[in-house]
């Protein structure tokens, strides 16, 4: 049976050298994962790296209970409609041991519990600017850089995952049916979501591109914050295969992005690029729906950016060849999704930031 990836072929474990092997190393050995979704992100390699160091150093590792930040990370994935994401941290939870929190998460209920309530509210909300929600992170303050690591890490995850992967193909019809299938295939799982392998390891498949700079203030001073910079600066370095104009129109539609999902009502493909050249729009259309609705790219629309490959529209932001390939695309989708990320950290610090003095 085919593979369920979309628009781009992922580097295959048995062919992987140097960091994408890394990384499918320390995936299988602390998340039992290797062969899983995040293989989508391989034709870009300091991509995969990471988000593979945030994932790790922020959802895996820690002192926060792991059933919690998966519960964290579905909600989170409920919210930005993205299913298999809501599955997949769903199941993680239920193999952490917390089979209620994770049936709640995933169905999007208000917990019986008020913390695990407040939990899933909080994340929830990190799509939503100025929620009262975001005041009042329901966790203690060391264990910030946990939470929200793992709810920016999921927020770009979510994104590259729906635009590069058929979730319907991911998802067996009874998981999504049965919670007791559900609780039986978290057995498969439990091992991987009850570990707590030690922290930093992560930042070794950077391959030493870690960024200068100091970490953001809600990362404290450990190993979370180094990697999320590696993403952001990963990611953001996409944005060069945009000419001026498109990549222009898309930081600034991201910045009066007000969380919502774009409405479903008149033309489902109207995005704010009219005063975009026509040559660049195919790479800025690409880019904002990864930011906005990663479930609307379509095939016609990855067709029309690669046809525009020789034209003026994309070019090649860093030497390494063409930006029409599967590492370009790989680049492009995640400028877009870093650009909304980027935006969802400033709300959770801003929420944070209005809470009142004690």
């Amino acid at each position: 049976m085919p593979r369920p990836y979309r628009h781009t072929t992922p580097v295959p474990q048995k062919s992987a050298t140097g960091r994408v092997a890394a990384v499918y190393a320390q995936m299988e050995a602390d998340f039992l994962l290797a062969d899983g979704p995040l293989m989508s992100l391989s034709p870009a390699p300091e991509v995969l790296a990471a988000t593979w160091a945030l994932l790790r150093e922020a959802e895996i590792v820690g002192t926060a209970p792991r059933a919690e930040k998966e519960a964290v990370a579905s909600a989170v994935s409920l919210a930005n409609r993205c299913p298999f994401c809501t599955e997949a941290h769903a199941l993680l939870a239920h193999g952490a041991g917390d089979h209620r929190l994770a049936e709640d998460a995933r169905a999007g209920r208000t917990p019986a519990d008020r913390r695990d309530a407040t939990l899933l509210e909080w994340a929830a909300a990190t799509r939503s600017p100025g929620s009262p929600a975001l005041a009042a992170p329901p966790f203690p303050a060391d264990q910030t850089p946990e939470f929200v690591g793992t709810v920016l890490v999921t927020h770009f995850i979510n994104r590259m995952v729906t635009a590069l992967l058929d979730e319907e193909a991911l998802l067996p019809s009874a998981l999504r049916r049965s919670a007791y299938v559900r609780r039986a295939a978290a057995l498969s799982v439990g091992p991987a979501a009850r570990r707590n392998p030690e922290p930093g390891a992560g930042l070794a498949v950077l391959d030493g591109s870690l960024p200068d700079g100091p970490a953001p203030a809600w990362a404290g001073p450990g190993s979370v914050g180094p990697a999320y910079l590696a993403l952001r600066a990963a990611a953001s370095a996409g944005g060069g295969l945009l000419g001026e104009a498109a990549r222009a129109a898309v930081l600034a539609a991201v910045a009066g992005w007000d969380g919502s999902h774009p409405p479903l009502a008149g033309d489902p493909t109207a995005l704010p690029l009219a005063d975009v050249p026509s040559e660049q729009r195919p790479g800025a259309r690409l880019a904002l729906l990864a930011a906005l609705a990663p479930y609307r790219i379509t095939d016609a629309d990855v067709a029309a950016w690669r046809a525009d490959r020789d034209g003026n529209g994309s070019r090649d932001g860093d030497g390494s060849g063409g930006a029409s390939d599967d590492r370009g695309l790989t680049r492009l989708l995640a400028f877009g999704a870093i650009t909304a990320t980027v935006r969802v950290e400033a709300w959770i610090t801003a929420g944070a930031r209005s809470t009142p003095a004690a």
